[in-house]
């Protein structure tokens, strides 16, 4: 089971063309797609006839026909046309969800039954709307399940190790960064300074720093996505515990929504800033960033393989776990919950 009552990612609104876009969130197969007022829809992909998927099927003004007999949706489930056919019975529907689209990104409300309501808008990703920063992202499929990438996006630790190219930088300075961890309710917040350290790749490419930089990072986990906040200024110029304070930005959304229990999307954006006296960087960021992903990806994928050859290996935490180790807890508690309402 998983966490449910959440607004779940779903996609981004430019992936929405002129065909159906199917994905399979939390093991349900969903369709979605654009009505002809521009708005989001999203049913289950399935034709109440004969159920195949309606993802195959085409797009038209009053909402999507399935492919294989013609039976014609409108976005709140309903058919409302049956080729030769007057009479529609009223049971020929099939399920809508409740979509919000804020920022660019298509949230699906996904409940402990169809018919539990929305509690409030999903949240808000300011970065994409803030004139500061320009903003890019893409989507990653992975074979693993989804928690392993929440430990990785907690545990910056191994940025040092991994991504040695691009935002590494010295792997001791990353393992000994100080860090705090807290936590309220379902939220876990993880801080992490390095001060007077080397810039990495990425950074001296997208920014004109004159040395050495101290370095933040700021990640906010949260149930269905992770705010990570990272960045920094020339060293000694400037206060990390200053809200306003400035240098180099890199304001990162991830959302991470289960497939099955052993597989996930990853949805991203990068938004960053850019230095007045340099090229606008939004591509090199993003390209930079996609690379920093795959990576993750990659490791990830072969951490789980790895995990499912070797069975019920223990594992044993260090002192880098601390933020993984309360969004378990947290995810366990409410996926418990799920479990006993089902």
């Amino acid at each position: 089971m998983f966490p449910l009552n959440q607004w779940y990612v779903a996609g981004f609104v430019w992936e929405l063309k002129d065909k159906p876009l199917a994905r399979t969130l939390l093991n349900r197969p969903v369709v979605m797609f654009r009505t002809d007022s521009g708005e989001v829809a999203a049913l289950e992909d399935r034709c109440c006839h004969r159920s195949v998927p309606l993802s195959c099927g085409a797009l038209e003004d009053g909402g999507i026909r399935c492919g294989y007999h013609g039976l014609l949706y409108a976005p709140n489930g309903q058919c409302i046309e049956i080729p030769g056919q007057v009479k529609i019975p009223g049971k020929a529907c099939v399920q809508a969800y409740k979509v919000a689209v804020r920022n660019e990104i298509i949230w699906l409300w996904l409940g402990e039954t169809f018919d539990s309501q929305p509690a409030g808008l999903p949240p808000e990703i300011a970065a994409h709307d803030n004139p500061r920063y320009k903003y890019k992202g893409g989507v990653f499929h992975y074979d693993a399940p989804y928690q392993l990438i929440h430990d990785n996006l907690l545990d910056l630790s191994h940025v040092g190790y991994v991504h040695t190219k691009t935002i590494g930088g010295n792997a001791k300075t990353h393992m000994e960064a100080p860090t705090n961890v807290s936590s309220d309710g379902d939220k876990v917040r993880v801080v992490r300074w390095m001060k007077a350290s080397q810039p990495p790749a990425t950074y001296s490419a997208a920014w004109p720093f004159k040395g050495k930089i101290d370095r933040w990072q700021e990640i906010d986990f949260h149930i269905t996505h992770l705010n990570i906040f990272t960045g920094a200024v020339d060293a000694d110029t400037e206060s990390l515990e200053d809200p306003d304070r400035g240098g180099f930005h890199m304001r990162g959304f991830h959302g991470i929504t289960p497939e099955t229990e052993t597989t996930s999307h990853y949805f991203w954006t990068m938004a960053s800033s850019s230095h007045p006296d340099a090229p606008d960087n939004l591509e090199l960021v993003y390209q930079q960033t996609a690379v920093t992903f795959e990576e993750d990806r990659v490791i990830i994928e072969a951490q789980y393989r790895n995990m499912c050859q070797f069975g019920n290996a223990s594992m044993i935490d260090i002192h880098v776990d601390a933020g993984a180790n309360r969004a378990r807890r947290i995810v366990a508690m409410l996926s418990r919950q799920a479990e006993q309402a089902a």
